[in-house]
């Protein structure tokens, strides 16, 4: 009997989302996506002034990608410091596991920006919100603790908060001010759309950041792809770390090689998610009109690809003849280096 195989696809944006004051998530976790069993993923949106209410994760470190709008973050360090930042479209951020943080959307529009977590299993289950466990204290401890009346303790929420709606900026509001995006990254902020971008013309491009250009980020490394109509990200494979992607436009195909005579081929569009196993060997080709743009992530601080191209591009001619079957004809018409992107076919 034929095994069943894995979809590696998730209709993301078409999940019924949770919904609270200025706020609405769609996520995925194995649970939902059971290809998935390394990264999971979050699509948030907040209006003006909402906030994603201060909390943390306790099994998973979070790393970010603003799509569009802007937003501020507030975090905890475990040594006592703290740290506030603003975000704008194309910047990235991170959140070692069980920091302790809050987010809120700061411009005049909607922010929209993706979560992706180093953990499948990432659930609400192992997510603490402040204002849950202040309603589940009690009444004379949260008195004592935060230095409160218990008249005004028993103001305080009842329950867990988790999206709460601020006040919107406005010319007056500190959290209007003018963005200008700075040369160099902050400690929980990088600007990937500022990097200059590794260009195959008529293929694509792609910016990438790692534990190397972004150090906090000890977990996670994230790939930006723009991948031109008919392009291709050619054959490769990932030695240590499973691939999470959200497509943000565009429609495109993805292939992943599972060994042993085993491949899954899926469509894909905005608002999908794709997945990669570990080792496990994959493409994705534009299939469009216009530009595919495809945000990665990885759970693993260095980014790591091998491509077919480079591989038969390193082996002596006779192998390959031997290794594939093929004559010497044949065998010059293959890879002489590293593609990484390839033009579509005219």
């Amino acid at each position: 009997m034929t095994k069943a195989l894995p979809s590696f696809r998730y209709r993301l944006e078409q999940k019924e989302p949770r919904l609270g004051p200025g706020g609405i998530t769609r996520g995925a976790s194995v649970h939902d996506f059971p290809a998935s069993i390394g990264i999971a993923g979050v699509s948030m949106r907040l209006q003006p002034g909402a906030m994603r209410e201060m909390h943390w994760h306790a099994n998973a470190a979070e790393w970010a990608y603003v799509i569009s709008g802007s937003c501020r973050t507030t975090v905890l360090h475990p040594d006592g410091g703290s740290a506030t930042n603003d975000f704008y479209a194309g910047d990235v951020w991170y959140f070692p596991r069980g920091w302790g943080h809050a987010i809120q959307a700061t411009g005049t529009g909607e922010c929209h920006f993706i979560l992706i977590f180093d953990n499948g299993d990432f659930s609400e289950d192992h997510t603490f919100s402040v204002t849950d466990w202040m309603s589940r204290t009690p009444p004379t401890i949260l008195a004592q603790s935060l230095g409160l009346s218990l008249e005004e303790v028993a103001r305080l929420p009842k329950g867990e908060v988790y999206f709460a709606q601020g006040t919107p900026a406005t010319d007056q509001s500190p959290l209007s001010t003018p963005h200008e995006a700075p040369a160099l990254s902050a400690m929980h902020r990088y600007p990937l759309s500022a990097q200059e971008p590794r260009r195959v013309p008529g293929g694509g491009l792609q910016r990438t950041v790692t534990a190397r250009e972004f150090p906090i980020s000890q977990t996670m490394a994230g790939s930006l792809l723009e991948i031109e109509p008919g392009g291709l990200r050619e054959l490769h494979w990932h030695p240590a770390a499973d691939e999470w992607q959200y497509y943000i436009e565009g429609s495109a195909e993805m292939s992943v090689f599972l060994a042993e005579g085993s491949v899954v081929t899926e469509q894909f569009e905005a608002g999908d998610v794709g997945y990669a196993p570990m080792g496990s060997g994959h493409y994705i080709k534009n299939t469009g009109a216009g530009v595919l743009k495809v945000l990665i992530g990885f759970n693993h601080p260095h980014y790591q690809s091998n491509e077919l191209s480079a591989w038969l591009a390193s082996n002596p001619d006779d192998i390959l003849r031997a290794n594939l079957g093929q004559p010497q004809e044949v065998v010059a018409k293959l890879p002489k280096e590293s593609h990484f992107f390839l033009r579509g076919k005219a």
